[in-house]
């Protein structure tokens, strides 16, 4: 990984990864609602509701899965100094937020006529609130410092904190009783959806994680033509001042004529 800590080699590799990012998003999605939307069957007791969950089941896993990658991420940058790490924790923040909000919302359009009520504040949808307040807490906080490095660093330590709410999203319906559905792709002894559901489902989780991608490597993009700029204009601005200082200083060395 240390490879990849010099910015110039890690945009090599990221233009490369963009399109092929782009084109697999692009392709599963059309794939994946296609299937979800036309051609998967209906639920025996959910009915045509149970579509939402093509999009509600994937956006939760995406919500989680930035969550850990930011947590590895900041350990990287706190240990060894990772500069693009830490930029990646700053990029990945947003979208997941984005996608713990989408999962959220279609969470409460799906409960509604399931539960007969938009929110139930059961262990799962709990944890998972908490888990948007910190992506949100994570982003005000890497932006309330003047100095941008410590800013990363504050929100690196509060990524590995609140990575402790990962485990308790995951086991939270085994561990209390709750309205929300146990597993059911993610199972030891396999999936029980069938697979006419299965498959759509899949196929949207590999957009979803396809889209990420794409768009994460454009934010460490502009993150890191941001910090370009920032330095030279720093270079431009200490050089316009050591040029004031020399211009005022000129006129003391001259030596009396005649």
């Amino acid at each position: 990984m240390h490879r990849f800590a010099n910015p110039a080699r890690f945009l090599r590799l990221s233009a490369a990864l963009r399109p092929w990012a782009l084109g697999v998003a692009l392709l599963t999605l059309a794939a994946g609602l296609w299937l979800a939307l036309f051609d998967s069957p209906p639920d025996y007791q959910q009915g045509e509701t149970v579509r939402i969950m093509y999009v509600h089941v994937p956006s939760a896993w995406m919500a989680m899965m930035v969550y850990a990658s930011m947590a590895v991420a900041s350990a990287v940058g706190l240990v060894w100094k990772h500069p693009v790490a830490e930029l990646y924790t700053k990029a990945a923040a947003p979208l997941g937020a984005g996608f713990t909000a989408l999962c959220l919302l279609t969470g409460s359009l799906w409960g509604q006529p399931m539960w007969g009520t938009w929110w139930v504040w059961d262990a799962r949808l709990t944890s998972v609130l908490i888990l948007f307040f910190i992506y949100l807490g994570y982003i005000v906080l890497v932006s309330a410092f003047d100095d941008p490095q410590r800013g990363l660093k504050a929100g690196a330590v509060l990524t590995l904190v609140g990575a402790v709410n990962l485990p308790v999203i995951k086991f939270s319906v085994d561990w209390w009783n709750t309205l929300h559905q146990p597993a059911s792709v993610m199972k030891l002894d396999g999936p029980s959806l069938d697979p006419a559901m299965l498959w759509p489902l899949l196929l949207m989780a590999v957009a979803f994680t396809a889209l990420f991608v794409w768009l994460v490597l454009l934010r460490i993009e502009t993150e890191i033509a941001e910090r370009r700029i920032r330095a030279l204009r720093l270079a431009t601005a200490m050089a316009a001042t050591n040029r004031g200082a020399g211009g005022d200083e000129a006129p003391g060395l001259e030596q009396p004529v005649g």
